[in-house]
């Protein structure tokens, strides 16, 4: 064991030791970002076709929000990405059920936009806790076998 606690040890590189710099930090952010606002994009999709063609637009918006819990998790490899994909779905879905003053909203009233809702978070739950797989030439565990 080195002397050094620093993560990433003196050469800067991540503490798994696989080479990459701490550049990647600038590309990271960038990618949550970016999957925060693909789930604003997710939600507002998924907010407008859940209610138009109700049992196969509640399934459809649900498997798009799935995708993009588990795209997420996949892409960057972190449950944060599952968090930055999951606050822009839920904030976007959350501002969208609110009505205006006028009355007027996107969701309807009914079991379709509260099923939307639970189910969009209960997917992004599983997404988030999900095992991950192993790196290639990682260790490989008593259960990977």
């Amino acid at each position: 064991m080195s002397a050094d606690r620093t993560p990433g040890g003196a050469s800067g590189e991540t503490p798994g030791g696989n080479g990459r710099a701490k550049a990647a930090g600038p590309l990271r952010i960038a990618a949550y970002l970016g999957l925060l606002l693909l789930g604003a994009v997710v939600g507002t999709a998924g907010s407008l076709v859940q209610g138009a063609w109700f049992p196969g637009g509640l399934l459809l918006a649900l498997l798009a929000s799935a995708g993009l819990f588990l795209g997420s998790a996949r892409a960057v490899g972190t449950q944060l990405a599952v968090f930055a994909s999951a606050a822009g779905w839920l904030v976007t879905v959350l501002w969208l059920s609110g009505g205006r003053p006028e009355g007027d909203g996107v969701f309807s009233a009914g079991i379709g936009p509260i099923v939307y809702i639970i189910g969009g978070m209960t997917l992004a739950v599983m997404c988030a806790t999900m095992a991950r797989s192993t790196q290639p030439g990682g260790i490989i565990t008593r259960l990977d076998r």
